[in-house]
């Protein structure tokens, strides 16, 4: 009878210990890691533009979704879409692409990133010229995102980002659409549309607003 008890017990502690990770690797929010609540607010106002934009209701999918195939398509209208909160929020990223941390950094310190692996230069900036920012995609808040989701396709994309981020906003866009259903509809692909499709785009266009 002990023998059965303990070993009932000893099962009944691996679930519960099964359980709690299961529960606190899916209850984390990666956007948490920002102090400043800037990630957090800026996924807030993309939620808030796109469902007034799209007026589909609760119906989070399609949504989603019908963005992302207007983005794939080049059909957005970017002169409606964006609130003026978005725009603002999207020049403070910009002043903060200092850091390998940021969700945006300079080009020169992403391919930094690879010096010791690799031998060839990297690019230079010329005195007075911008630097080109882009999405920093080995950056701990998109590795939190892609370490927390357990869609197989969705850690596919963001690893071929990681070796090769030259690749067209449009057709990521496609890529994330035919995620299926049950994996789409989670906050990290959600977060990532956020910041990698919206933001992104914002980050070039925002100067064409007042």
């Amino acid at each position: 009878m002990p023998q059965i008890r303990f070993r009932n017990l000893a099962i009944a502690t691996l679930l519960l210990l099964s359980s709690f990770h299961v529960f606190s690797q899916r209850q984390f929010d990666c956007l948490s890691v920002d102090e400043s609540g800037l990630l957090t607010r800026s996924f807030h106002s993309f939620e808030k533009d796109i469902f007034e934009y799209y007026k589909f209701g609760k119906d989070t999918i399609k949504t989603y979704r019908t963005f992302l195939t207007e983005i794939a398509t080049l059909s957005v209208d970017l002169r409606k879409l964006p609130s003026s909160k978005s725009i603002q929020l999207t020049r403070e990223f910009k002043k903060q692409a200092n850091n390998k941390n940021s969700l945006w950094i300079k080009l020169t310190e992403y391919e930094n990133q690879h010096v010791e692996k690799k031998s060839f230069p990297t690019t230079v900036a010329k005195k007075n010229e911008e630097e080109i920012l882009i999405f920093n995609y080995r950056g701990g808040v998109i590795q939190c995102l892609k370490n927390t989701n357990e869609s197989k396709d969705f850690k596919e994309i963001i690893n071929t980002l990681e070796e090769d981020a030259n690749v067209s906003t449009s057709l990521i866009a496609q890529r994330l659409f035919y995620i299926t259903d049950k994996e789409f509809n989670t906050s990290e692909v959600k977060k990532f549309i956020a910041f990698d499709i919206y933001y992104s785009i914002l980050m070039v266009i925002e100067k064409a607003f007042s």
